[in-house]
């Protein structure tokens, strides 16, 4: 993301992981561990979506873990449909991130995942929020947000995104009466709106 950033490999399910950190000026306010898009269809830790939000995160105070699948850049393994990925995510938290405050936050496959992550963790971390941006809840079973969490709770989706369409979130999120913050004329990837992104992020954290 920057000249900042730093590169490591940890040890994960599958073999070694790829991760990239980036830390805010001054004392942490804890971790936010960030997932990328689908594997199979060019989802990285650098996909531009992904480093916004670790921009917001960096911005407001806090780490920012981004880190590549299995199977993605120098990790090792191979893809495995979310179950893998999802022992992968815990893993960075688990390394990363072992104690503290903790924010979990994806992008469209890795919203799904930090979804997932976020039902496996909630009942013993201290999560303080959660980002989801357009998760893929019209292809992977994207968890239920715990009542404890929906206010801590950021769902966006872009209003004309053709890759997971509005109405599969609205029908995950309508049975929790959790609120979708919809970007008017925004496709799945933001294209031109990623600075509003980053702004809608930051306001969410600053909550």
């Amino acid at each position: 993301m920057n000249a900042h950033t730093e590169f490591l490999f940890q040890t994960g399910p599958s073999g070694q992981l790829e991760v990239a950190i980036d830390r805010p000026v001054g004392p942490s306010r804890g971790v936010a561990v960030i997932a990328h898009p689908h594997p199979l269809h060019g989802g990285t830790l650098t996909n531009k979506v992904v480093q916004t939000l670790a921009r917001a995160f960096v911005l407001c105070g806090w780490t920012a873990v981004r880190f590549n699948f299995r199977g993605v850049g120098a990790s090792e393994g191979v893809y495995d449909e979310g179950r893998g990925e999802l022992q992968d995510m815990l893993a960075v938290v688990r390394s990363q991130a072992p104690d503290g405050p903790l924010c979990l936050a994806g992008f469209s496959f890795g919203g799904f995942v930090a979804s997932q992550a976020m039902a496996a963790l909630h009942a013993q971390r201290d999560i303080q929020k959660v980002v989801l941006v357009g998760p893929a809840a019209s292809r992977f079973d994207v968890a239920v947000i715990p009542d404890e969490l929906r206010l801590r709770t950021l769902v966006i989706h872009g209003e004309h995104d053709d890759t997971v369409p509005l109405q599969s979130v609205m029908d995950w999120a309508r049975p929790q009466a959790l609120p979708v913050l919809v970007v008017p004329g925004g496709g799945h990837f933001f294209h031109g709106q990623l600075p509003l992104l980053r702004e809608l992020v930051q306001r969410h954290l600053a909550a």
